[in-house]
């Protein structure tokens, strides 16, 4: 059986188990005896009684009482060791609990300490991406001023060649 079969399980009490007293009361009957919950007398030998047979008796009274009283002593220990071993889960239970909270408590702060660094990191990214975007406008511009300059020089030197020419063959 798995520990969590036993878990709320009683500790079974030692003892005779009905299947035992079951036993002993056919064996009785098969020996002639009756029950074994009749009551039980000493077997009287013919005609032998006497001290020796009553000792033997008051002896075999006492084992049986000192065998009970160590087995109701067993079932006693094993009942106070269920009782602490319940109280030890539940203490577990609530320090378990206890700490699972903490450290739930503690990741939730790690999260918001993490969340307002990836805050500021995007804020950052978004002013950064606002000024190469505005960079990229004023480069453009730059270029398209480039451009209209350079046409504007490749232009005026053919202007002027052909100008000087005409200048030069009005010379001549």
């Amino acid at each position: 059986m798995s520990y969590v079969e036993y878990k709320d399980q009683e500790p079974q009490p030692l003892g005779e188990s009905k299947e035992q007293q079951q036993g002993e009361e056919s064996r009785e009957q098969e020996a002639g005896r009756g029950p074994a919950s009749a009551n039980r007398q000493p077997m009287m030998l013919e005609g032998k009684s006497g001290p020796y047979f009553s000792s033997l008796d008051s002896s075999i009274e006492i084992l049986k009482k000192r065998a009970q009283e160590l087995i109701d002593n067993i079932n006693e220990s094993r009942q106070k060791d269920h009782a602490l071993m319940t109280n030890f889960r539940d203490s577990l239970k609530i320090k378990v609990s206890d700490l699972t909270e903490k450290l739930e408590e503690r990741m939730y702060q790690l999260y918001n300490h993490h969340n307002k660094i990836i805050q500021e990191k995007l804020q950052e990214f978004t002013q950064k991406m606002a000024k190469i975007s505005h960079l990229e406008t004023e480069l453009k511009q730059v270029c398209h001023t480039v451009e209209t300059v350079y046409k504007d020089l490749c232009v005026q030197p053919e202007a002027t060649t052909l100008e000087e020419q005409t200048h030069k063959d009005g010379e001549c």
